[in-house]
């Protein structure tokens, strides 16, 4: 097995840190695509630093059986664009790895085939599983149009129970996310990212993993929760403001509750 090869400033989150390890790599790989690769696999962590969409778009990339897996973990909500971003983080990998050979020759230059997953694991109601494609984005449709197809998986706790069984290691990641959403319920989020990895390592889960990077796992936890809900108020505030704007128009408050799926009593106290 191959020393994983990932730059260490550029895990900056838990999901990254735990499936940037070859042997965690391999057995999430085979419990997504049914696949049965053995532990002696050679795998080759190639997740860029300093990349294009840096904590917004690749959590980790590995070269495996000549594929480039692109794998990416979301926390809050799918976005349609994934595959554009794909696209172009693609870009950056094939031209990393062709680095010095000479495109303008004759002779075809081989690249491992990509291979593109996402794994879900928000609040939002979504199927256990969906494919998105870079050609819903095109403005026309023709013949000989680029594909991209990103494959989405719903891994909250209790959906694709399947995939969970065969991986330990995600198994165990989504006990931390799901103990953490439901600590925050009664408690503070830094207590309730504490509580959380406590509670874990009690149940004798992710216990070697959570002993060796404690702090590094609290900070990351603590981030990610800071910034989804960032995002979340500022999605908030944003629908506000629409709502506000619809009123000034004069939209009358049954159509706005049908627009924005805001329940009319907001829209009252909103005017």
């Amino acid at each position: 097995m191959t020393e994983a090869k990932t730059n260490r400033k550029y895990k900056d989150s838990v999901f990254t840190l735990l499936f940037s390890e070859p042997p965690a790599a391999l057995e999430l790989y085979n419990a997504v695509t049914g696949q049965n690769y053995p532990p002696d696999t050679k795998i080759e962590i190639v997740t860029l630093s300093n990349a294009l969409f840096k904590g917004q778009l690749n959590d980790v990339a590995f070269i495996m059986d000549d594929r480039l897996v692109v794998l990416i973990e979301h926390q809050s909500t799918v976005n349609n664009n994934i595959p554009l971003r794909m696209l172009m983080y693609l870009g950056r990998e094939y031209e990393r790895i062709t680095k010095g050979k000479d495109l303008y020759r004759e002779k075809l230059i081989k690249i491992p085939a990509p291979e593109f997953i996402v794994l879900y694991n928000g609040k939002d109601e979504f199927p256990d599983f969906k494919e998105l494609r870079l050609s819903d984005s095109f403005k026309t449709k023709s013949k000989g149009n680029l594909e991209l197809i990103a494959n989405v998986y719903n891994i909250n706790k209790g959906r694709n129970a399947d995939i969970a069984s065969k991986s330990p290691v995600l198994n165990g990641y989504n006990e931390l996310i799901a103990e953490v959403n439901k600590n925050r319920q009664t408690m503070e989020l830094a207590e309730a990212v504490e509580a959380a990895i406590k509670s874990c390592v009690e149940r004798k889960i992710l216990v070697y993993f959570l002993e060796k990077h404690a702090s590094e796992v609290l900070n990351m936890l603590f981030t990610e929760w800071n910034l989804d809900d960032a995002l979340a108020v500022a999605k908030e505030e944003a629908l506000e403001e629409t709502v506000k704007s619809m009123l000034k128009e004069g939209l009358d408050i049954a159509l706005i509750s049908r627009i924005t799926k805001l329940p009319q009593q907001e829209i009252l106290a909103l005017r």
